[in-house]
């Protein structure tokens, strides 16, 4: 190979040493989605918490730079693209490392076809195609065709993907930037058009707005922050495979916590509490109010940066789906065809196309329903996303239990921390439910079986996740006599000393 290294995986295996760590870095920022996140949630945190919404992105970082650190620690024992169904597997046994993998896959589903929404929307705002978008025909057949594209790049090679999300990356960064300097620039010149109010280092407090506010900004600060991982999806293709995606997730979640309190600063000092409070319903277009109110003619430069955002992480919304979807099969957790890897590209295609198929499907039936109904399944993703990571840092601790007293280092990061940050998950987890409950905390305001369409939702994909196992143990029981390991000394205690160690052979 170019860098002089030997790629020892068989010919039918992923492309090794595909792209490098800074690739990494950029899909798992990438994932998340940044500047979509922000314009979704941006209006609904402040009309919660007020000018403490800085406050809320910082405390939701907490419980994601935990997991990410299990995230890590797990990489670097088992370099599986499956990541949590594999770590969960080895850890706590089959069913619930099954149950991991399917939580993965189906929040995939769930929101591709919603990104793939936003960044047709917008890129049609941003060029002034404003009928197009009030044009339900045209706007999802484009959504489709956008879906099918950024499909058929993810199958084209590993390589091809990482350079497409590069570019994406530093459009949306330069555009997130330019839009908060712009907006703070105003704001301490006094020329805003809004009700502005000067920044304060007292709205990075949390607790500024009270308890209650707190937990449901934190249910939406899980949103913002998901979707880091996926650069530990691609272990298998990555350089230093051991530690590099690891590292790649844990300075993704860094990063996002700079650009989510420093635009949340320009966000609430130039409009104002009030403004977005009374905009909250708008979601991902208040982005498109303020860009308008604060960049005037150059307002496409905001939207610009949520199409590509939403284009971007259409993209790497794939790659955990489709990975752990191969990994399963390769376990024998799910039908082998969903193993077969593409003899050129070298990239799990036919999983990569059912994760788009099913998630083209979902997107036109929902939509179907209602555009309320499409915003619902996504706040279900907050259920999927709570109990998979938390999952994987109760994995951690119990993988290394024998080795936590070994040292401070073992006992706070392999440990304590990714336990701390399930637990806080699991509590989020248990209020998302509770809130859920209440139909009239749905988008849609309306009730299935007496309960909000979120919550059915959830429910719904819980069960034909339980179903499909039972059904999948019976016909083909291999991967079920699979036993619960611990983690190898030789490999712990590699660790301690720098050197990173591959998967054991299976």
């Amino acid at each position: 190979m170019a860098d002089g290294t030997t790629d020892t995986r068989p010919p039918d295996g992923l492309k090794a040493n595909a792209i490098g760590f800074v690739d990494a870095l950029v899909i798992g920022l990438n994932a998340t989605s940044p500047a979509y996140s922000l314009a979704a949630a941006i209006g609904p945190v402040v009309a919660l918490v007020g000018v403490y919404a800085p406050g809320v992105m910082l405390a939701s970082f907490v419980p994601m730079l935990l997991i990410a650190s299990a995230f890590y620690y797990l990489n670097r024992v088992d370099q599986d693209c499956g990541t949590t169904f594999s770590w969960v597997t080895r850890a706590m046994g089959p069913w619930a490392g099954w149950l991991g993998g399917w939580a993965i896959t189906m929040t995939g589903v769930l929101v591709v076809g919603s990104l793939a929404d936003v960044a047709v929307t917008f890129a049609l705002l941003a060029f002034g195609l404003d009928s197009w978008v009030e044009n339900e025909f045209v706007r999802q057949l484009l959504t489709v065709l956008l879906i099918l594209v950024m499909t058929a790049v993810c199958v084209i090679g590993t390589e091809v993907s990482a350079r497409v999300q590069n570019i994406l990356i530093l459009a949306q960064v330069v555009c997130l930037i330019a839009f908060a300097v712009v907006a703070l620039y105003r704001v301490y010149a006094d020329t805003g058009t809004l009700d502005s109010t000067d920044p304060s280092i007292s709205w990075l407090d949390p607790f500024g707005a009270g308890g209650a506010e707190l937990t449901a900004g934190l249910l939406l600060g899980v949103f913002i922050y998901w979707g880091w991982e996926s650069a530990v999806n691609l272990t298998e293709e990555v350089e230093d495979s051991a530690t590099a995606p690891g590292k790649a997730a844990v300075w993704s979640t860094v990063i996002l916590l700079v650009t989510y309190v420093s635009v949340a600063y320009a966000v609430v000092a130039y409009a104002g509490p009030a403004f977005l409070a009374e905009n909250a319903e708008e979601e991902e277009f208040i982005f498109a109010l303020l860009a308008d109110e604060a960049m005037g003619g150059w307002d496409w430069v905001v939207l610009l940066a949520v199409s590509t955002s939403g284009l971007a992480s259409t993209q790497t919304t794939i790659i955990p789906a489709s990975r752990t979807a191969l990994s399963m099969a390769r376990r024998h957790a799910l039908p082998d065809h969903f193993a077969h890897i593409h003899s050129r590209f070298r990239t799990p295609d036919v999983s990569t196309w059912w994760v788009a198929g099913i998630a083209i499907a979902w997107y036109l039936v929902v939509r179907q329903i209602s555009e309320n109904a499409l915003f619902d399944s996504l706040t279900a993703l907050s259920l999927l996303i709570a109990f998979y990571y938390a999952l994987t840092g109760i994995a951690c601790a119990v993988y290394y239990r024998r080795h936590l007293t070994e040292s401070l280092h073992h006992f706070v990061l392999i440990g304590l921390g990714p336990l701390v940050g399930a637990g806080l998950l699991v509590w989020l987890l248990v209020e998302s439910v509770g809130d859920m409950s209440d139909p009239a905390n749905s988008y849609s305001g309306v009730s299935w079986f007496g309960l909000g369409p979120p919550l059915v939702i959830g429910i719904g994909i819980a069960l034909v996740g339980v179903v499909l196992m039972v059904v999948w143990r019976l016909m083909a029981p291999v991967f079920w006599s699979e036993r619960p390991e611990v983690a190898d000394p030789d490999l712990v205690h590699g660790q301690d000393h720098g050197h990173g160690h591959g998967d054991k052979e299976r």
